[in-house]
């Protein structure tokens, strides 16, 4: 029996993404909430963890495991069995490229103008909102071709990428332009065990 402890903050994306993995492959585990707001995450103790001072982090027995991307991947390989570990080279490279931009164009625009409004963080929201819009464009396009970012089935890169752009609207992102990726956020939500992602009553009228 895995002995897994997961270290998160329940409004993070990055952490719902692997919460929700556990909850996908049906493992128990312990949650820690991580006190940002008091800079629990600069405390010795959770550098300890994750020198980065970022969340989630996951213990797993002996392994400590920080960056929710390799945290995924990591469960995947460990615990997914074959519904979830993908080997085959062209799969592997297409999970791969929505990590990144999971890594990347993900949370540095529908991600960062989300915290930009829910902690009012003194950014300039327009080349955010843009940001965001350019890659929910790219989004929509893809879906166009498959049912899920990186092939037939759902994958991890469809869990790294779910948080932040279906709560897009609370970062004054509307995703009316975009029925497909709205599709795609509902076949995710239909995963048995799927754990829904908090929603924040910010910035909802622009949905």
């Amino acid at each position: 029996m895995p002995n897994i402890t997961l270290h998160r903050v329940t409004l993070s994306g990055h952490s719902h993404r692997v919460e929700t993995f556990l909850h996908l492959l049906g493992l128990p585990y312990t949650a820690v909430d991580v006190d940002l707001l008091h800079g629990a995450h600069r405390q010795p103790a959770f550098l300890e963890l994750n020198p980065f001072g970022e969340v989630p982090v996951l213990q797993d027995g002996d392994l400590t495991l920080a960056d929710s991307n390799a945290i995924l991947v990591y469960l995947a390989a460990r615990y997914g069995g074959p519904r979830w570990h993908v080997t085959d080279p062209v799969a592997v490279a297409r999970v791969q490229r929505w990590l990144s931009v999971a890594a990347g164009e993900l949370r540095f625009g529908p991600g960062l103008a989300r915290v930009a409004v829910l902690f009012k963080k003194p950014m300039d929201l327009a080349p955010l909102i843009e940001r965001s819009h350019v890659l929910l464009g790219l989004m929509e396009r893809q879906l166009a071709k498959r049912p899920f970012l990186a092939g037939d089935e759902a994958t991890i890169a469809d869990l790294a990428n779910y948080a932040y752009s279906a709560r897009a609207p609370e970062g004054h992102v509307s995703l009316a332009d975009y029925p497909k990726v709205r599709a795609w956020h509902a076949r995710i939500e239909a995963l048995p065990g799927f754990l829904p992602f908090p929603v924040m009553p910010v910035g909802l009228n622009a949905a």
